[in-house]
């Protein structure tokens, strides 16, 4: 695909295309080949810039995924939300609404890791309050469905899942190296590859049914 030739933006909207249009190609390359793979020089090419250009929009590679993976995680968190208000019981929106989502599957293994150790301060702030805001509404319908649990137990569930989301997402999806492993020994595979929504909607399950009769212990 030819990439689409940008004159200079003068213009806020102009200005706020030209974001778009490197976040859009960022998520095109990330969903394709993975988020490890994917360099600023990658996203400059696809979006018919030079690689400075993008950083004067984003400052580094890291920054823009980390807005990929803020706005990521709010389309989590909105559509596990409407399920468990819909009647979904909690685990069941977690994992089904998270395993719709594998890109923010791969995002999540990368944040703490990488994207947060090369953005602004500004780029981070804008992450971490989109994450919050995010965090209390799915948590105030987590504690809705599930009275016996705190507004901190809700937020430790939605850690956990999102935790273990990234796991699951990353042991279903093997390099070659264990792909040739698995089809020489066919049993490791069946150890070792778990499915996602039933493995992580019985974790979670266990943690929600776990959680107040440990608070019921008192602290140690």
């Amino acid at each position: 695909m030819t990439p689409p030739a940008f004159h200079r933006a003068r213009r806020p909207e102009h200005k706020q295309q030209r974001r778009e249009a490197i976040l859009a190609a960022a998520r095109t390359l990330a969903v394709r080949s993975g988020v490890r793979a994917v360099t600023l020089g990658d996203v400059a090419r696809t979006v018919g810039l030079a690689k400075s250009n993008v950083v004067r929009y984003f400052g580094t590679r890291e920054a823009i995924y980390l807005e990929l993976a803020g706005e990521e995680w709010q389309g989590w968190t909105h559509a596990a939300a409407a399920r468990i208000g819909g009647g979904t019981d909690v685990a069941t929106a977690l994992a089904e609404t998270l395993e719709a989502r594998p890109l923010l599957c791969d995002l999540l293994g990368h944040i703490t890791t990488t994207l947060e150790h090369n953005a602004s301060v500004a780029a981070a702030r804008t992450f971490k309050q989109a994450m919050h805001a995010s965090y209390d509404e799915l948590g105030e319908r987590i504690v809705a469905a599930r009275p016996e649990l705190t507004p901190q137990e809700a937020a430790e569930l939605i850690l956990v899942a999102s935790v273990m989301g990234h796991t699951l997402y990353a042991i279903g999806r093997p390099p070659a190296t264990m792909l040739a492993l698995y089809a020489m020994e066919p049993e490791l595979a069946a150890a070792s590859c778990f499915p996602f929504v039933p493995t992580l909607r019985r974790l979670l399950d266990a943690l929600a049914d776990g959680l107040p009769r440990r608070r019921a212990t008192g602290p140690e």
